[in-house]
C-alpha cells in the first residue's frame, strides 16, 4: 500500500512515511492511492468477533509490507485490553430506530481512546524497530490532547506536545493534560482558539529544518493512522446490529472532520450504509459546505461542546480530494483560498455520485441542551453536548423507512458536567481513577498564538 498527498506533492509514501511524517511535506494530507476493498465474506465474519481482531483485518491493508497481520493483532490486542467494557465500543438501543455507539470506555472517557491507545503503541512499536526517537504533536480543542497524552505517557522513545486553546477547554479535559508527572509530557496552553492551535502545528511541519530537528510526528486526525484506527468502529457496529444486510445510518457529530471521514473510508472499503450525517454545533462552516456550496471560515463560537469549536475543518481536504478526481493542484488552490477568507464548493464536489450520502444539521447551544434534556426524559439517560448534536439531527433529519440511526456517542458525559447538570438536573460524576487525577497538581506552559515563540519553548523542552 502506498499513499498520495491530497496536494499532488507526493505519490509514493509507505504506511512508515504516513505514521511518521503525519502531513506531507506539500503541506497536504495523505491517503491511499486507492481504496482497499474488504472481501465481503471477511466483513461477514466480524458479528460476534473480539474487536481488536477486527481492528487488525481493517487496518491490514493499510499497513501492508511494514506490519504483517500478527503484529497487527498483538498491537490491537494491547490497545484495548484496558477498555473498561468487554464489547470495547459497545452499542446500545435508545429509541426503536435510534441507537447509540458508545466510544467512551477508554482511558480518557472519549472516542479520541479507540485511535490513540493503538497509536501510542504503534509509534512505539515502529520507533524501537528502527532505533529512533519522536517528537509527537498536536492541537487539540480538548479530548485529542487527553488521549495523546494517557497514550504516550513514559514511552521511552518519544516526548508528546500538546497545543491547547487556554480556557476553552473543560476542567476535566484541562487537567487529564495537566496532571500528567512524566517528565516526556509538555502541554502548552495557547492564548488563543482552537484554529489558532491547529495552524501552528501545520506550520510546525512545513518548517522542515525544525521539524527534523525534533522529530516531529502529529497524532492529529491529520495523521492518516487516526483515521485508520476510526473506520472500525463502523465495522463493528454495523456488524453487531445486522447492518450488512440492511444498512445504517450513522449520525457523526464533528468539527475536525476526522471521525466521519473514517466513515466514508469504512464505505469506500465495502461497509453499506444509508447516510452519513454531519452534527455540528453553531461553528457551522461543514454544515454551510454541505447545504449551500459555500467554504468560508467565520469567527469561533464557544460553546457548550467545545471539541468542536473549530471554523477549518482540516480532514475534510481528504474528501474534497476524493471527490474532485484526486486532482491535488486543485485542491492545493483551494487550501490556499481559506487564506483570503474560503471558496465555492467546485461542481464536481457536489455532482460528486457519493455526495448524496452526506447530508449536515447544525445544533446551538440551545437546541444542545433541549437534546440533553429530551434525551434523559425519553430514555433515563445521560449524554454528553457533543453526543446531543448527534441527537438534534437525528430528530431533525428524516430517513427512509426501515433505516434505523447509529448515533456515535463521543465522550462520557462526566467530562461536561455543568452543561449536563443545567441542561437534565443531573450531574454526572468522574470513575475513580480520573477523579483522584483531579486534585493532583498541574503543570504546563502558557505561549501566545506565536510560532516563533512556540518553536523555542518546544526545542528547549524536548532538548
Amino acid at each position: 500500500m502506498l499513499y498520495v498527498s491530497s496536494r499532488g506533492g507526493r505519490r509514493d509514501a509507505n504506511f512508515a512515511d504516513v505514521l511518521f511524517d503525519g502531513m506531507a511535506p506539500d503541506g497536504g494530507l495523505y491517503l491511499p492511492q486507492s481504496w482497499p476493498k474488504l472481501d465481503p465474506a471477511l466483513v461477514s465474519s466480524f458479528r460476534g468477533m473480539e474487536y481488536s481482531r477486527i481492528a487488525a483485518h481493517v487496518m491490514a491493508p493499510y499497513t501492508e509490507n511494514v506490519l504483517d497481520f500478527e503484529e497487527l493483532l498483538d498491537l490491537t490486542q494491547q490497545a484495548y485490553a484496558g477498555f473498561d467494557h468487554q464489547a470495547v465500543v459497545p452499542v446500545t438501543q435508545a429509541s426503536p430506530d435510534c441507537f447509540l455507539m458508545e466510544l467512551f470506555h477508554g482511558p480518557t472517557l472519549a472516542f479520541k481512546d479507540l485511535a490513540m491507545q493503538f497509536i501510542g503503541r504503534l509509534f512505539e512499536h515502529m520507533l524501537a524497530k528502527q532505533q529512533r526517537k519522536a517528537t509527537i504533536i498536536g492541537a487539540t480543542s480538548g479530548d485529542t490532547g487527553a488521549a495523546a497524552v494517557e497514550a504516550f505517557r513514559g514511552r521511552a522513545n518519544t516526548n508528546v506536545v500538546i497545543l491547547y486553546p487556554k480556557n476553552r477547554v473543560s476542567d476535566v479535559q484541562r487537567r487529564q493534560m495537566t496532571t500528567a508527572g512524566e517528565r516526556n509530557v509538555h502541554v502548552l496552553a495557547v492564548e488563543g482558539n482552537f484554529d489558532d492551535c491547529q495552524h501552528m502545528v501545520k506550520q510546525m511541519f512545513a518548517q522542515r529544518s525544525f521539524a527534523d530537528e525534533v522529530g516531529l510526528s502529529g497524532v492529529n486526525s491529520i495523521n492518516w493512522a487516526r483515521v485508520m484506527a476510526q473506520s472500525v468502529y463502523y465495522f463493528s457496529s454495523a456488524a453487531s446490529l445486522g447492518g450488512l444486510q440492511n444498512p445504517l445510518r450513522f449520525v457523526v457529530p464533528t468539527g475536525n472532520f476526522g471521525d466521519i471521514f473514517a466513515g466514508y473510508v469504512a464505505h469506500r472499503m465495502g461497509l453499506p450504509m444509508a447516510g452519513l450525517v454531519v452534527a455540528t454545533n453553531a461553528n457551522d462552516i461543514l454544515c454551510r459546505a454541505f447545504r449551500d456550496g459555500e467554504y468560508r471560515p467565520a469567527h469561533v463560537h464557544e460553546t457548550l461542546s467545545p471539541a468542536m469549536d473549530i471554523q477549518v475543518s482540516s480532514n475534510f481536504e481528504r474528501l474534497i480530494f476524493d471527490f474532485v478526481g484526486r486532482d491535488g493542484g486543485k485542491v492545493a488552490g483551494l487550501m490556499q483560498a481559506i487564506e483570503q477568507g474560503g471558496f465555492t464548493m467546485p461542481r464536481e464536489f457536489m455532482d460528486h455520485p457519493s455526495r448524496p450520502l452526506f447530508e449536515a444539521h447544525a445544533a446551538d447551544d440551545m437546541a444542545i441542551t433541549a437534546a440533553i434534556g429530551r434525551f434523559y426524559a425519553e430514555t433515563g439517560m445521560v449524554i454528553d453536548p457533543h453526543t446531543a448534536t448527534g441527537l438534534h439531527a437525528h430528530h431533525h433529519s428524516p430517513k427512509p423507512d426501515g433505516v434505523v440511526d447509529v448515533c456515535l456517542a463521543c465522550a462520557h458525559p462526566a467530562k461536561f458536567p455543568e452543561a449536563v447538570e443545567a441542561a437534565c438536573g443531573v450531574s454526572p460524576s468522574l470513575p475513580h481513577h480520573l477523579a483522584r487525577r483531579m486534585e493532583e497538581p498541574e503543570r504546563e506552559h502558557l505561549v501566545p498564538a506565536d510560532l516563533g515563540q512556540a518553536m523555542a519553548l518546544i526545542r528547549s523542552l524536548v532538548a
